[in-house]
């Protein structure tokens, strides 16, 4: 049920960062073509462009997470004998998803303090640079979640486009 939501989850998320990427290139071009062919760069082009960055970097961060692309030993892990390696995979999930709680707690703490202020030149609240964190950091726990399950019955977690 869990791994079922979780591939969907990623899928969408992947298909949110890659609407995000487009986003960024339209923005972007939008003040080049503003600062060198009208001679007047949209003043709210780059806090949104700097605010689409955190959303695609985090999300798809966290779907890296689900498809075990985060940095890991993988590289130690076989020098060690089969039982200790899947006690480690358990443990780097279990540190991950503590990561994934970390990053939702901090996000959702650091977002309602500056909730209240404003964006320069796009009026949007602060906090909407938080809510990122908080999304991705859900995420990671969800996905970590999925991957401690699966290791527990011996199965592996298959990406969503697989």
């Amino acid at each position: 049920m869990l791994g079922r939501f979780n591939a969907r989850l990623a899928l969408y998320a992947m298909y949110f960062c890659v609407m995000g990427l487009l986003l960024i290139v339209a923005v972007v071009s939008w003040q080049v073509f503003g600062r060198y062919v009208l001679n007047a760069s949209p003043t709210w082009a780059e806090n949104l462009a700097l605010v689409l960055i955190l959303y695609v970097t985090l999300v798809g961060a966290a779907v890296g997470v689900r498809d075990a692309g985060h940095l890991g030993m993988e590289s130690l892990l076989v020098l060690v004998p089969e039982h200790v390696r899947h006690k480690l995979e358990i443990a780097i999930h279990v540190l991950v998803g503590a990561f994934g709680v970390a990053m939702v707690w901090n996000g959702w703490i650091l977002g309602s303090s500056v909730a209240s202020y404003k964006l320069a030149n796009i009026g949007l609240s602060e906090a909407v640079r938080y809510v990122p964190l908080v999304l991705s950091g859900t995420m990671v726990v969800l996905f970590s979640i999925e991957h401690v399950v699966a290791l527990a019955r011996g199965e592996e977690v298959k990406p969503a486009w697989h």
